[in-house]
């Protein structure tokens, strides 16, 4: 045993003296004597660089403005930042110097301005009119957004068709103005529950436990996350180039995020602008091109369309007026052609007049052989027209399995079989997809899934009134919702949409596109207000 014990002392005294020695630990330190010099432009333009100083320090955060994200600086490097609102004053900018371990330090300075930004007369009157000028997206021609590598000045990668994109982009509204003490804003005003289009890169910055699918853009909601206004000035540059800086905001679609984007064309009629991404995911920075024209210019609710032809206000309570509607009743081949399961009726428990409402109600009873009824009301040989603007104000059902529709046929269906005659489809709902709104028009070559379909999302269609429009041309075809058109498609003379046609109102349930009926369905109500056309 004592032998044992001598040489197991041995054996780790041999260790001991193998092991190599610990490395000692660096102490850490504190940024320390932090300066910052700030290099003002004397033209009045707003340019200010930023050269910070600190022992220990390993890289800096320069912030320009509150709640702005930081310039990050290497040492022995600047940062540059325009100040874009007029006038005489003092803005803080904020550094922070960062050492090992994540140790920091920093300071604020108050720097002086005096900025006097211009906007030459005829440019300012293009950008923002008379003192405010709203833009939207160019949607209904092609190429009004694109994609491409930084190496070409056009979108290679990728070039949007008509009323390509998701509608929550078209919502958007851009507005720039301007006083007397050349002070340029901006603010972008986000449609339906301010919501903006983002790309799927970015999603994440917002939303880190997000699962973005690649190169599915999404809607997202990020009022509180980023900035939506902002001063804005033109610059012109050494190489006759101009750019947009719109400063800490951006230009409705999520990917460009330094604020500026070059000028491409700017008229009294049309913006269009190049920007560079610099994706959240570290993929390579890209160049987008964007189109926009002005509010209540080709995107607008057309002011042709304004006398009268047609009104239905529902006033007298009972039957819906015989002189302008008639009932399709029963089943209809293979449920109308779409499966659906409904028994159509002219009862009063389907369909009736009351309180200044029309109220069309599927329900869920046996009658005739089929598990529910409903109504479907037409115009066919009453009311037909040719072109105008439609409005129709209603409050749609809900519940999974409920398809309520507006709108037109073909007057000549019967001798002209569908498709062959045409299909405008004002407003399509189903309560599987509650509050998603469709517009689509069928013919010869595009009907059924084929349709050429658009479709919004509005909060709330099952509880409130809201305002299906459609404006109708020979050269195009427009559906909105309370007066914000989602949608559009191109007329022209070898389609069947430039005849008559008649209305429609029904609610279906089930069907190709109504889906899977809710077992625990009873009964739900379309109430339609009123309905006005005007050529």
């Amino acid at each position: 045993m004592f032998r044992f014990q001598i040489a197991l002392i041995g054996i780790l005294a041999f260790l001991a003296g193998c092991q190599e020695e610990q490395p000692e630990l660096q102490e850490l330190a504190i940024p320390a004597n932090l300066t910052v010099n700030v290099s003002v432009a004397p033209d009045q333009s707003g340019n200010v660089t930023v050269t910070p100083q600190a022992d220990n320090s390993l890289y800096y955060h320069v912030v320009f403005q509150p709640g702005q994200d930081p310039v990050v600086i290497s040492p022995g490097q600047s940062a540059q930042f325009r100040f874009t609102r007029s006038g005489q004053y003092s803005a803080p900018v904020t550094v922070v110097a960062y050492s090992a371990g994540g140790l920091s330090s920093s300071t604020t300075v108050m720097v002086d301005l005096d900025v006097r930004l211009f906007i030459d007369p005829a440019t300012l009157q293009d950008i923002a009119g008379d003192g405010e000028k709203r833009w939207v997206w160019n949607r209904t021609e092609a190429g009004h957004f694109g994609v491409g590598p930084l190496t070409n000045d056009f979108p290679e990668f990728f070039s949007a068709g008509p009323d390509q994109l998701n509608p929550c982009l078209y919502d958007d509204v851009l507005v720039f103005s301007y006083d007397a003490n050349d002070n340029y804003s901006f603010r972008l005003e986000p449609g339906t529950d301010n919501q903006v289009f983002i790309n799927w890169t970015e999603v994440n910055r917002f939303f880190p436990d997000a699962t973005p699918g690649q190169f599915v853009d999404e809607c997202r909601d990020i009022t509180d996350q980023a900035s939506f206004s902002s001063n804005f000035v033109i610059i012109d540059n050494a190489d006759g180039t101009r750019t947009l800086d719109v400063g800490s905001s951006f230009l409705s679609y999520w990917a460009i995020i330094s604020g500026q984007y070059q000028i491409v064309e700017l008229t009294a009629d049309r913006l269009t602008v190049r920007g560079i991404s610099q994706p959240f995911n570290g993929d390579a920075p890209l160049a987008w091109y964007y189109t926009f024209v002005p509010e209540g210019g080709s995107d607008a609710k057309n002011d042709i369309f304004n006398t009268l032809v047609f009104e239905e206000d529902f006033n007298t309570d009972g039957a819906p007026d015989p002189a302008v509607w008639n009932y399709d009743l029963g089943t209809g081949s293979n449920g109308w052609g779409n499966g659906e399961s409904q028994y159509y009726t002219d009862r009063p428990e389907n369909v009736i007049v009351e309180g200044g409402m029309l109220k069309i109600t599927a329900r869920t009873e046996a009658f005739q052989g089929s598990a529910y009824t409903s109504a479907r009301l037409q115009s066919y040989q009453k009311f037909d027209f040719q072109y105008g603007r439609v409005e129709v104000r209603a409050k749609l059902p809900t519940g999974g399995g409920t398809w309520p529709a507006i709108w037109m046929l073909g007057s000549d269906f019967e001798t002209n079989t569908w498709p062959a005659a045409g299909e405008i489809d004002i407003m399509e709902h189903v309560g599987n997809q509650q509050d998603r709104i469709f517009g689509s028009t069928h013919d010869p070559n595009n009907f059924a899934g084929n349709a050429r379909t658009g479709s919004t999302v509005v909060s709330g269609v099952s509880d409130a009134f809201h305002t299906y429009a459609l404006e109708w041309t020979d050269t195009e075809i427009r559906f909105y919702v309370d007066d914000q058109q989602y949608h559009a498609v191109s007329n022209n003379a070898g389609l069947p949409f430039n005849k008559d046609f008649f209305l429609i109102l029904n609610v279906a349930m089930g069907g190709t596109f109504g889906g899977a009926i809710d077992p625990g369905f009873t009964a739900s109500t379309m109430e339609v207000d009123y309905i006005r056309i005007y050529q």
